[in-house]
C-alpha cells in the first residue's frame, strides 16, 4: 500500500474536505481511507499503486482549490498492541 499526503490551499470548512474527498476518489483509482483536513490545509488517502500527482493537482484545481506537493511513500501499519 502507499499513503499519499496532498497539500491544499483554499479548504475553509467541512464542506471543503467532503469536496476534496470526492475529487481524490473520482480521480485516482482504488483511494481508501481518504481524509482531508482544513485546519491542517492536507489530504491524505491510500492506494495500491503510486497516483499521478499531475493528475491529482489538476482534478483539484478543477474544483477552485490549490494543491501542491503532493507526496507519496510505503504505508507502514501502526500496531500498538501489548506484548
Amino acid at each position: 500500500m502507499i499513503v499519499t499526503k496532498v497539500k491544499i490551499d483554499g479548504m475553509m470548512c467541512t464542506m471543503c474536505e467532503a469536496h476534496i474527498n470526492e475529487v481524490i476518489r473520482k480521480s485516482v483509482p482504488g483511494a481508501k481511507k481518504v481524509q482531508s483536513s482544513h485546519t491542517k490545509g492536507e489530504c491524505t488517502f491510500l492506494s495500491d499503486e503510486i497516483p499521478n500527482a499531475d493528475l491529482i493537482i489538476s482534478a483539484i484545481a478543477q474544483t477552485g482549490y490549490t494543491a501542491h506537493g503532493v507526496r507519496s511513500k510505503d504505508y507502514e501499519k501502526k500496531f500498538l498492541g501489548i506484548f
